[in-house]
Order: structure tokens, then C-alpha cells, then sequence
């Protein structure tokens, strides 16, 4: 949910402040491309039509900014868009204007900026109506699965107005009904108890929203715990007027105010895009320099032993979505219930004798490079797990589902320090802690530095 609304705001601010660019761009074209032979020939400087550009770019930022040129929600009840791009546009030039009075040691052609101005202006209308028609046609894309926790008159209420929302459907897929409720208002949709959680409600959903009345409030932190298990983003409905307080993690979702109590790097700009580009070029890199490695490892497996070259397996990934993860097989053929259920020991006499080299050196690992282009991995996250292990460390670990808000990863933090195969859950969790709250690019490349530097060649590696 917030990982949408993010993305929305960022491609809006990205385009906001290229705007300029685009404006000089073609005010240059008309300048000195039609009008080139019409007017009278000076002689001008392209590298000072550069900085003027620069500066520019910044004051329109600084003037977008105080406009609340990128504010979504603006953008959504404003009916044309013009008095707003026309304010930030004479503030902008306004300022430019006067920079330029008092640096007169450079020909600026005067046409150059009121054609850049008028561009501007109408290029900033034309955006603006476009975003808003963009926005409005997200609505037939796929929804997102809505899990309410409330099953009363004021859950239905919620319900309708989550699908209602102008940029992104809402889909109800179910309600869970909480102890002490009043009559139960929901008819069109599953309504579970509380304690069906634990066992699993069995419908596909993307987050949870708790739509608490005023007087269940006191309830918010029981059922936070309580909900814990569906390892998915975790969201309140709340309703504090004009009280602003938690401004982080508090966020507007259409005319609703919602509680983020699951607040994640994730549904940063920098992690879905930066963490993304560098995932998809690494990967892709690696694939291509160890084709001919992976080549000659799958024969290798199928000339030593029966079985299929790959071991796919059920994992759990982010926000508690599972997938199938695929390795190169390293033991011999084994029932399902046992590999999904047992853990790898040191000299595990179900390797075969190409696995334990494999399982050793971490070459086994690079078919996951597949799961990365995919999108079910990172190059660098918490290890995937299983479902087994999963059900059973939420129950034995507490918050254990947060490193579930967190891509899982080929390599990660708890991995480079040395918790890796059958070593302390714990520990492992605390790393994968610390990489959840101090999260950024440079720690990946630190990660990723650390891993090809070792080359995962731990003790705990068999």
C-alpha cells in the first residue's frame, strides 16, 4: 500500500524537477533552431546557458516544493492545475530575473526566457493533467488484497472507503472479527475470528488494516501481536484531527488517515529503485560470467547421480509471500517432508560427493540469481526460509516476521558475519535485525564487498 503510494509520489516529484530541463530543451530548439535566422545574431555562451539551467532547476525545486507542485493529494483535488504551476512558475523566473539583472557579463537571449517560461507553464499544466488521468486509470489495475481486522458497522464503512480510493482499488478479501465487537455488519465477504489466525485464514492478501472504533483503541497493541504471524504490512485506521504526532509513520491514504506499525526500508524510493536496478545488473552480469560454470556443474550433478539438476523449494520471502527457490541439487534424491523439514548437518550423509564441494564454495546458490531477475529476491536481504521453520521460529522467537519486511537475499548481514547453516537462530535473527534498521545502498555494497571477499567459505558452510 505504501509502496504505492511512494512510487507514485516519487515518479511525480522525479518528473516535477526535470521539467526545467525539458523547458530549455525546447526553448533552445526555437531559439536557435526556427527563429535562428529572424533575430538578430549575437554571440552566446552554451556553457552559461548551462548554469542558468542549474540554477534554474533549483529555485523551480525549492519554489515546487513551497507550491506542493508534488503533492499527490493536491494533485488529485485540484480540477485544472493552473493557478499552482502558474504561481511556481512566477516565483521561479521572478527569482531568475533578478540573479540575472545583477550578472550582466553574459549575452542571455531575452526571447531564450520568456519561450522557457511559457514552456515551462504549459508543460507543467499538460504533466499535471496527465498524472492525474494516469492516477485515475490505476484503479483498473490489479487491486490491492485488503485483510480488515473489524467485522462492525465501522469496518464496513472502512471497507467501502478503501474502495473508493482515486489512484489505487482496494479489494476486501476479508474481515476478522474482533472479541467484544458489536453486532457483526460485514455479509459480502469472509468473516474470521481471531484466533483462526494462528491456524491460517487461507486467502491471498497484500496488507492488513485494522479499523478500530474509538472505544477498541486501548486493543491496538494486542492485536499487533496478535496479527504478527501473517508476517504482511500492518496498518490502523485512526482518526486524531488536526493532531500531528508519529509524522513518520503516519500517512494519508485518499481521505483516510492511517498508523504505519510496520514502517520498512522497503517502501522507500531508494530501496524499490536503486535496490532494484542494481539487483537486475548484477545478476545479470553474474549469469552471463558464470554460464559456462553453471554449465558444466549441471553436468556434472547429472552425470554423478540420479535426479534432476535443480532442487526447487517452497520459501518464504517478503511480506510473507512464498516462492519456489532454486539451487543446484546437492544431495540425492530425498522425500519431500524430510528436505523441508530437516535441517543440513556437517558431513549430512545425504550429499552427494559434487554436493559437498558445491554446498562448500556457495556455487550451488547461483541458480538464485534466477529468482532475483524474477523479483523474489535480492542479491543481498535475510535468507529465505522455510515454511515449516518460519511457523515455528514466529512461535519460539519473538518479532521474529520482521525480517520478513525486508527482500530476502542470495547473501546478507547474519551470513558475512559467520550465522549461517545450523547456527544460532537468534543470533541470525539479531543480524537480520541490525540490516533492517540500519539499511542503506552503501551496506549492500559493503555486503556484497564481504561476501566475494570470503567467498562464503565458513565453517558453517556444508
Amino acid at each position: 500500500m505504501t509502496l504505492r503510494l511512494t512510487s507514485y509520489r516519487f515518479y511525480l516529484r522525479l518528473w516535477c524537477y526535470l521539467l526545467p530541463l525539458l523547458a530549455f530543451s525546447i526553448t533552445a530548439y526555437v531559439r536557435f533552431g526556427l527563429l535562428q535566422a529572424a533575430l538578430v545574431q549575437k554571440e552566446y555562451e552554451p556553457r552559461f546557458y548551462f548554469a542558468v539551467l542549474l540554477v534554474t532547476t533549483l529555485i523551480w525545486a525549492f519554489a515546487a516544493e513551497a507550491y506542493h507542485l508534488c503533492d499527490m493529494e493536491a494533485l488529485l483535488q485540484e480540477y485544472t492545475g493552473v493557478t499552482r504551476a502558474a504561481s511556481t512558475c512566477a516565483t521561479t523566473y521572478v527569482v531568475l530575473l533578478c540573479l540575472l539583472f545583477f550578472y550582466r557579463q553574459r549575452n542571455f537571449s531575452r526571447v531564450f526566457l520568456a519561450v522557457s517560461a511559457i514552456a515551462l507553464l504549459v508543460l507543467t499544466v499538460l504533466s499535471r493533467a496527465t498524472f492525474r488521468t494516469l492516477l485515475r486509470g490505476a484503479r483498473r489495475r490489479k487491486p490491492l488484497r485488503i485483510l480488515v481486522v473489524g467485522a462492525d458497522i465501522h469496518a464496513r464503512r472502512v471497507a467501502t472507503r478503501l474502495g473508493r480510493m482515486p489512484f489505487a482499488t482496494s479489494q476486501v478479501v476479508a474481515h476478522i472479527r474482533i472479541p467484544g465487537e458489536d453486532e457483526v455488519s460485514v455479509v459480502d465477504v469472509p468473516v474470521f475470528e481471531l484466533d483462526d489466525v494462528k491456524r491460517g485464514i487461507g486467502i491471498p492478501f497484500d496488507d492488513v488494516v485494522i479499523a478500530l472504533p474509538a472505544q477498541h483503541l486501548s486493543q491496538l497493541s494486542s492485536l499487533f501481536r496478535t496479527l504478527e504471524p501473517l508476517c504482511a504490512p500492518i496498518r490502523a485506521i485512526i482518526d486524531i484531527g488536526d493532531i500531528a504526532v508519529l509524522r513518520e509513520r503516519l500517512f494519508r491514504f485518499g481521505d483516510l488517515q492511517m498508523l504505519d506499525l510496520s514502517n520498512t526500508p522497503a517502501e522507500s524510493p531508494m530501496y524499490f529503485v536503486l535496490k532494484r536496478v542494481f539487483d537486475l545488473v548484477f545478476s545479470v552480469l553474474t549469469i552471463l560470467v558464470t554460464s559456462p560454470l553453471m554449465l558444466l556443474i549441471a553436468i556434472v550433478i547429472k552425470a554423478t547421480s540420479k535426479g534432476p539438476v535443480l532442487f526447487c523449494q517452497e520459501r518464504v520471502g517478503l511480506n510473507g509471500q512464498h516462492f519456489i527457490m532454486y539451487k543446484f541439487r546437492t544431495m540425492r534424491v530425498a522425500s519431500t517432508s524430510e528436505s523441508e523439514t530437516r535441517w543440513t548437518t556437517e558431513n549430512d550423509p545425504r550429499c552427494t560427493p559434487i554436493g559437498k564441494f558445491l554446498r562448500r564454495t556457495s556455487l550451488d546458490e547461483l541458480p538464485q540469481f534466477f529468482n532475483v531477475l524474477k523479483g523474489e529476491m535480492s542479491v543481498v536481504g535475510p535468507r529465505p526460509e522455510r515454511p515449516y521453520f518460519v511457523k515455528k521460529f514466529l512461535e519460539e522467537i519473538s518479532h521474529y516476521e520482521t525480517r520478513h519486511r525486508l527482500k530476502v537475499g542470495i547473501t546478507g548481514w547474519a551470513q558475512v558475519n559467520g550465522w549461517r547453516g545450523d547456527t544460532s537462530i537468534s543470533k541470525r535473527f539479531e543480524y537480520d535485525l541490525y540490516y533492517l534498521q540500519n539499511w542503506s545502498f552503501w551496506l549492500d555494497l559493503r555486503i556484497v564487498f564481504l561476501t566475494a571477499w570470503s567467498g562464503l567459505f565458513g565453517k558453517n558452510a556444508y
